[in-house]
């Protein structure tokens, strides 16, 4: 990590959270999100990775990921799980792995964030990722609902000013909204891990879907400019080092 660039957080940070940078993330200005009529406040999915990322240098990458992440969450290795069953048990990686953000969206009301950006192993070997991220009930703070992770063709450009995005606020729903909101949301079941979650206000979605074949299709849809928004991640089936 350069030592000659600082992070600015979107809004002001804690000393703490600033005290030590995070794992492999170079630090960059970030200037404040567009405010909205909403609680979004996309700083805090800022200070979770730095939380993240702190814990991973010092603890370990799995154990950081089994402290942040919540009751749900998933992750893909390559095939999706939960990831409390699969972290469970699981001898911490040594390749060096390093990440950076690059892009960060809020729900308007700040109870779902998406956070993508890329990553390289001490290999060499590099790609991108998408986590989602959602506000714990009643806390400020946020746990992880879902890590996908894959090879890309060239390394994610990452750039030195990071903006966080907000969706629209209010929001109409441009989706439909005929089913009762309880069958949206994020629930485990007895037929495997849940693929699929929506904010609160509806403004960020997120679904996947994996093919016979092993391909997964991760989409998420914002609601932005007086539409939709839609972002698409596909991890191919891979061979090897399945590791997120």
């Amino acid at each position: 990590m350069s030592a000659t660039r600082r992070l600015l957080a979107l809004t002001v940070l804690s000393a703490a959270l600033l005290a030590a940078p995070p794992l492999g993330a170079r630090d960059r200005r970030m200037p404040a999100g567009r405010p909205g009529a909403g609680t979004a406040n996309p700083s805090a999915l800022v200070a979770a990775e730095i939380a993240l990322n702190r814990r991973a240098r010092e603890k370990g990458r799995y154990d950081a990921m089994r402290k942040f992440a919540a009751d749900e969450a998933v992750l893909f290795a390559p095939a999706p799980v939960l990831a409390e069953d699969w972290l469970r048990g699981q001898e911490e990686p040594a390749d060096g792995l390093r990440w950076d953000s690059a892009e960060i969206w809020m729900s308007c009301d700040g109870t779902l964030g998406l956070t993508q950006g890329g990553w390289t192993r001490a290999d060499g070997s590099f790609g991108a990722y998408a986590t989602i991220w959602k506000k714990r009930e009643k806390k400020s703070e946020y746990r992880w609902v879902l890590n996908l992770s894959l090879p890309s063709a060239e390394p994610v450009e990452v750039p030195d000013f990071l903006t966080g995005k907000v969706t629209d606020c209010p929001a109409p729903q441009p989706w439909s909204t005929s089913r009762k909101k309880a069958e949206d949301e994020i629930k485990v079941t007895a037929d495997g891990p849940p693929t699929q979650g929506r904010s609160d206000d509806g403004t960020l979605r997120w679904r996947y879907a994996t093919a016979p074949s092993g391909k997964t299709v991760l989409t998420v849809s914002l609601l932005t400019g007086g539409g939709l928004q839609q972002l698409a991640f596909e991890a191919g089936a891979r061979t090897g080092d399945t590791r997120p």
